[in-house]
C-alpha cells in the first residue's frame, strides 16, 4: 500500500510511506506528486490519498507548503497502481477517481465530524482498464 500523505498514524498494513513534512515517520518526504512521478519499484494494490484538504490544514500539517494540484496527482497516480487495485479518497468534496481513468466507485462514505468541522467524504474506487486481464487479481482475492 502506498501512503501518499501519510502524516503520524501508522497504519496495521505493509505500506510505503511518503509525507513532505520532514518530522513525519515516512519512508519518504517528497511533494506527492514528484513521488508519483519518480516511482520506480513494483506497482501499489492500494493508494490512500489523505492530502490536507484546505489551506488551514496545509498551514498545520506542512507550514503553508500548498500539495501538488489534485488533477495531476490522480493522473500520475495511475502509473504506480497495479490493474485491479484500489484507490482510497478522502476530502471535503467529492475528488473521485472517475471513468475518464478507467474507476469504478466500490464504496462512498460520508464522516461528519460534528461543529464547524466539514464533513469528509471517503471512496473506494477500482482500477480496471479495458487493456489489462485482471486474473491474477481475482485469484488473489479467493
Amino acid at each position: 500500500m502506498l501512503n501518499l500523505f501519510a502524516g503520524k498514524t501508522k497504519l496495521s498494513v505493509n505500506e510505503t510511506r511518503n509525507d513532505l513534512n520532514p518530522d513525519m515517520p515516512a519512508d519518504h518526504h517528497l511533494d506527492a506528486l514528484d513521488f508519483l512521478k519518480a516511482w520506480q519499484g513494483p506497482k501499489f494494490n492500494t493508494i490512500l490519498l489523505d492530502p490536507p484538504y484546505a489551506y488551514r490544514k496545509s498551514m498545520e500539517l506542512y507550514k503553508g507548503i500548498i500539495c501538488s494540484p489534485f488533477r495531476q496527482l490522480k493522473d500520475a497516480a495511475v502509473s504506480c497502481l497495479e490493474p485491479g487495485g484500489i484507490v482510497i479518497t478522502f476530502g471535503y468534496h467529492s475528488i473521485v477517481m472517475g471513468k475518464v481513468r478507467e474507476f469504478q466507485a466500490e464504496k462512498i462514505a460520508l464522516f461528519s465530524h460534528g461543529g464547524a468541522i466539514h464533513d469528509t467524504i471517503a471512496t473506494i474506487e477500482r482500477y480496471l482498464p479495458a487493456s489489462s486481464t485482471l486474473d491474477s487479481h481475482q485469484n488473489r482475492e479467493r
